[in-house]
């Protein structure tokens, strides 16, 4: 088991490698381009920020699966499985039309019907839902129609759930990158820990797109120096819903029954199949959530339910007074929390601790959300390993003495008092313009 999984590492670090390597010089071809556009009234960033951080992305995805393929253990999956190919045609796809919609803009019913084409594609090569196991029923095959209609809705929505959530910087990619985390311990855990080859491919997809996030999200942290763009998450989305149709409706449940010894045990090996039914719903529950949300928001005022607005559940954190940062990061706890949770819960639904575990961290994350002015600092023999932000440093603005400056009497002379910095330099007293000019202040004396 150990040979596989250094290969899988070494697919991960490829694929990380090449995103982040690619990412600069994107960035800048990018900005050349003029895929750079004008701030829009939900939009959270101050400054226009280049897109098309997407075609570094394919770039990880195409290495991390070239190098797979040529990887003793991991080359079985494309010789035994069409699905890579699949996969591969479809993101060429989804990723043309995200190009195209950032630089120059598509309309949402023509996006909407290139991810259907895209999921077709797959369909065609063989990436479709063969049969769902339902509670109490069974496993149900399905006919070629139900499993392409199923197929290319699963496809949709979590390509539009993980589109909706690239709000803020870093986000998308974070709460993408933790969902394939938690879907390649269960994915592995089906191939490796029940011998079933079904999964192979899905075990594939879930580390090449850790890659891709982890490559590109150096770049997108706050403050982001390129966005992904829909090129970019529309990616993303699809290679999670291609092995989450790979794991699925590709692995035979009654096969599973055999594997695991019993119908006991397959039933919770499948927790997170049957809870909400599809397991990329369970790992990216929040964004769903949030799609699921801003449709019922816009139809219930009249609007389009592909018009834009700051609703979304990112917007709500910055409002009710949590920084940036802070947002993220409390996104990336409520995703963490449903995913590792579902994949704890199926491993042993039997055992308290882990019910409870899942309790007792809710409760943390409800504490931090009603903590919204608590600003998370660094110990002080940490500092240097964490970012500025973290830091205990106090940067401070002198403020010149009463004799050198007219409008400041109340100043005693001879001193400066220190007033905090803020942003870009403004001060938690007022802006820049509350402050004399110390040039214009010299000149009459």
């Amino acid at each position: 088991m150990g040979q596989p999984v250094r290969e899988y590492l070494l697919t991960l670090c490829v694929t990380a490698a090449v995103t982040y390597l690619l990412t600069g010089p994107v960035r800048k071809f990018a900005i050349a381009a003029g895929a750079m556009p004008e701030i829009r009234a939900r939009d959270v960033h101050r400054e226009p920020t280049p897109r098309l951080g997407g075609i570094a992305m394919f770039g990880g995805l195409c290495a991390g699966l070239l190098v797979a393929s040529h990887l003793t253990n991991l080359k079985s999956v494309f010789e035994s499985s069409n699905e890579p190919r699949a996969l591969l045609s479809g993101a060429a796809l989804i990723w043309i039309l995200g190009v195209l919609d950032d630089k120059w803009g598509v309309d949402a019913l023509v996006k909407l019907g290139g991810q259907m084409i895209a999921a077709g594609v797959m369909v065609l090569q063989g990436l479709t839902i063969l049969w769902i196991p339902i509670p109490g029923v069974g496993t149900v095959s399905l006919t070629p129609m139900q499993g392409t209609l199923l197929t290319v809705a699963l496809v949709v929505i979590t390509i539009n759930a993980v589109n909706f959530v690239d709000g803020l910087d870093g986000l998308a990619s974070g709460m993408v990158c933790i969902a394939a985390a938690a879907f390649f311990m269960y994915a592995y855990r089906m191939w490796f820990g029940y011998g079933i080859e079904a999964a192979a491919p899905a075990t594939l997809f879930s580390v090449v797109l850790m890659g891709m996030c982890l490559g590109f999200l150096p770049h997108n942290m706050h403050p982001a120096r390129i966005f992904m763009g829909d090129s970019g998450s529309m990616l993303i989305g699809l290679v999670m819903a291609a092995g989450a149709v790979s794991v699925t409706g590709q692995v035979d449940p009654d096969l599973l029954n055999q594997k695991a010894g019993g119908l006991r045990e397959a039933t919770h090996a499948m927790v997170p199949v049957y809870i909400p039914l599809l397991l990329p719903l369970t790992v990216i529950a929040v964004p769903v959530a949030d799609l699921i949300l801003a449709i019922v928001r816009r139809t219930w005022k009249g609007q389009s339910p592909f018009a834009a607005d700051r609703g979304h559940l990112h917007h709500r954190l910055l409002e009710i007074g949590h920084s940036h940062s802070r947002a993220v990061l409390i996104m990336y706890f409520w995703s963490a929390l449903i995913a590792f949770g579902a994949v704890a819960y199926s491993v042993n639904n039997a055992s308290m601790w882990i019910v409870l575990g899942i309790v007792l961290l809710s409760a943390v994350g409800l504490v931090l959300l009603l903590l919204p002015r608590f600003s998370p600092r660094a110990p002080r023999w940490a500092e240097r390993m964490v970012p500025p932000r973290y830091r205990r440093v106090v940067r401070t603005v002198l403020v010149p003495p009463a004799d050198r400056v007219e409008d400041a009497p109340e100043a005693a002379e001879g001193e400066c008092e220190p007033v905090p910095a803020g942003i870009n330099g403004a001060t938690a007293i007022g802006d820049r313009s509350r402050f004399v000019d110390h040039r214009r202040a010299g000149s009459h004396h």
